[in-house]
């Protein structure tokens, strides 16, 4: 077991640099829901520099050993909330939008299915894949800053066990049926649609999401925010 703070990349390097051997599977499913506004010593907005640009940093790092492995998969975690908010390229940080949790939540959970279509297009040739997914609504401390299980929104059917919400994770890092496929956006263990519009359900993939165009942009956002 090793310490691990995605929103300090001097943490994200120390865990890089002490890892040895391939890496088989990468799941990227740590992160912060709708917190008040914070921001890290690099003056990153919280919720991206939590939810995608520690996991991009992490996934960079260790680029070498997970394609030592010869066929290695990543898996981002992310969320039905990637349907509030596109990543909004003119503020990534809201240095001049008013801070809203939600905005800043979905904005960095479509970043983790921007994420998956990149990374496959850059990395399928050393064997790697990614994948992005919703494992439902699982009530957990993940929903510390959202009033819970009780808050009222979401119904209460909707709700899974942990076990049931990471039946998706576990699908795509070791299923047969899904070697050599990434870039894909998954939930309840199946490929989801793709939609233009809110679905007010748990379902549906936006399609900015999956966006080629969009993916490379915020790739090469996120290389240059950490060169610096």
């Amino acid at each position: 077991m090793a310490r691990l703070e995605l929103a300090d990349l001097r943490s994200v390097s120390n865990f890089v640099a002490s890892w040895e051997g391939p890496l088989h599977i990468l799941i990227n499913n740590a992160g912060v829901m709708a917190c008040p506004e914070a921001r890290t010593p690099s003056g990153w907005e919280l919720q991206l520099a939590t939810n995608h640009l520690g996991h991009f940093a992490l996934a960079v790092g260790l680029h070498r050993a997970l394609a030592a492995s010869g066929g290695a998969r990543i898996v981002a975690v992310s969320s039905s909330g990637h349907q509030i908010s596109p990543v909004i390229f003119d503020d990534l940080h809201f240095s001049f939008r008013p801070y809203d949790p939600w905005l800043a939540y979905g904005q960095s959970k479509t970043a983790n299915v921007l994420f998956a279509v990149e990374a496959t297009r850059r990395w399928s040739n050393d064997g790697i894949t990614a994948n992005a997914l919703m494992p439902g609504a699982v009530y957990t401390n993940l929903q510390r800053h959202t009033g819970g299980k009780g808050s009222g929104r979401t119904p209460a059917e909707w709700f899974k066990s942990v076990e049931q919400g990471a039946a998706t994770s576990v699908l795509l890092a070791v299923s047969p049926l899904l070697e050599g496929i990434g870039g894909r956006y998954f939930a309840d263990c199946n490929e989801a649609e793709t939609v233009d519009r809110r679905t007010g359900t748990l379902g549906g993939v936006a399609r900015y999401a999956l966006d080629p165009t969009n993916a490379e942009r915020l790739w090469n956002v996120s290389e240059d925010a950490l060169s610096r």
